[in-house]
């Protein structure tokens, strides 16, 4: 019994020393439970006041028997060069100089070669000036004034000139040419540099002469001058005022009207339809000097004939037409750029019909030109159906043959100037003998 009572009063006298050790410990070491997850297995210990994190260590990934084969086949397939074998009669120290040359040649190569391509690539991070070389500057200027669509411009004029119902001159119809051949360089050329900074982001126009750099604004604009200038002295002076009146429109429409609205509303594609409507107009009127009713059939089918077949190239580029900041209707309004497409090439035949109505073709224009018109309705039906890029691309090629064989169609049905001078003299004389008859 005293000895159970001495166990009891030593444990209770030792109880708070516990205690003590107890707390000693825990500040020393303290094991705490975070975020208890039975699927991550992870728990977080304090030990001196710095945070360890402790995990499950990743086994070794096992390579299957496949991978160990093809392991195998490399090995094998590697092949050791074998170095030649000096002859006998060589001693080690010409050996040892000729090895000492062989590494000095080669490094000196190595750095040689290091030091180029870092010279290289230094050269070519760096900025470069552009040269403007005297054999370039044509193809520049070419591209500058676009070339292919002003060639389109002269031709669509050259039609309108050939359907007037007067005999052809030679000398006006080249005047006539040329203004507006310079006409159209000087408005593509102020387009352009009107639109520097939105042709960079575009896939289509980065690479125009203005973004590129290879010619300065100020040649670019010198270069409009020289053209419209003469352009529109041309058509005034050597042709007739009312035809350099168009003229001086249709550049003032490109430049100040068409080339601002396609950043601001969809209207920029009728916009464009007219300028691209006044050149077979101003061939009319070069010839005729007067503004009739065949002047406006022409300049109505260069409108309908714009809408499929820029509808059909912009539906292509959306992305470009986006990133550029353009507001166009494939963009914006895409069913309405189909229904539009669709309406016009619709169009196209109500207005071959009309063609002999207004006493400018034959009957026989609307028989031969329905085909193409019909098939040019059928794609602009595929496409308002499919709205695909397939279905715009075939409608955009078909546009491009269907207006010159339209054209050609037209000039080979027109009625030939003295069918028209006997049909005013026969009215003519009707005319006289009413007059007679009415007179006592």
């Amino acid at each position: 019994g005293l000895f159970v009572g001495r166990l009891r009063n030593t444990g209770a006298r030792q109880i708070p020393c516990r205690f003590v050790h107890l707390y000693h410990v825990a500040s020393y070491r303290l094991i705490t439970f975070q975020y208890f997850n039975f699927l991550k297995r992870m728990y977080v210990t304090q030990c001196n006041k710095d945070l360890r994190q402790r995990a499950k260590p990743k086994s070794d990934s096992v390579v299957s028997a496949f991978h160990e084969l093809q392991q195998l086949d490399q090995e094998k397939k590697v092949v050791h060069k074998i170095s030649s074998v000096s002859p006998v009669h060589q001693s080690w120290s010409e050996m040892s100089s000729r090895n000492e040359l062989r590494e000095m040649k080669s490094a000196a190569e190595t750095e040689d070669s290091v030091i180029a391509g870092g010279a290289e690539s230094k050269e070519d991070r760096q900025w470069k000036e552009m040269k403007l070389r005297l054999d370039d500057l044509p193809g520049i200027l070419a591209r500058l004034s676009k070339i292919k669509l002003t060639a389109l411009v002269v031709s669509t004029a050259s039609a309108g000139f050939a359907m007037a119902p007067v005999p052809f001159e030679l000398t006006c119809f080249l005047l006539a040419s040329l203004g507006t051949g310079l006409a159209s360089c000087a408005a593509n050329s102020i387009n352009q540099f009107f639109e520097v900074p939105f042709d960079s982001n575009m896939n289509r126009t980065k690479n125009r002469p203005l973004v590129r750099g290879q010619i300065s604004p100020l040649l670019a604009v010198c270069f409009a001058a020289s053209c419209g200038i003469p352009g529109i002295a041309l058509l005034t002076l050597g042709v007739n005022p009312l035809t350099g009146a168009l003229g001086a429109f249709n550049i003032f429409l490109y430049t100040c009207c068409y080339t601002p609205l396609k950043r601001m509303s969809i209207a920029n594609t009728w916009v464009g339809a007219v300028v691209g409507a006044i050149p077979p107009i101003m061939g009319w009127t070069a010839a005729t000097g007067s503004l009739d009713a065949g002047a406006l059939l022409l300049g109505g089918i260069l409108y309908s004939w714009q809408f499929p077949h820029f509808n059909a190239l912009s539906w292509g580029l959306r992305e470009d037409y986006s990133r550029g900041g353009y507001c166009m209707m494939s963009v914006t309004h895409p069913g309405l750029c189909r229904r539009v497409a669709l309406r016009h090439c619709l169009a196209l035949i109500g207005l071959s019909t009309v063609a002999p109505v207004l006493n400018v073709t034959t009957w026989t224009f609307p028989i031969i030109s329905l085909p193409i018109n019909l098939y040019i309705s059928y794609l602009g039906f595929r496409f308002y159906r499919d709205a695909d890029r397939s279905s715009s691309r075939k409608l955009f090629f078909c546009s491009l043959w269907h207006l010159p064989m339209l054209l050609l169609v037209m000039f080979t049905c027109k009625k030939s100037v003295l069918e028209k001078e006997d049909k005013g003299e026969l009215r003519g004389g009707s005319h006289e003998m009413a007059m007679e008859i009415r007179l006592p």
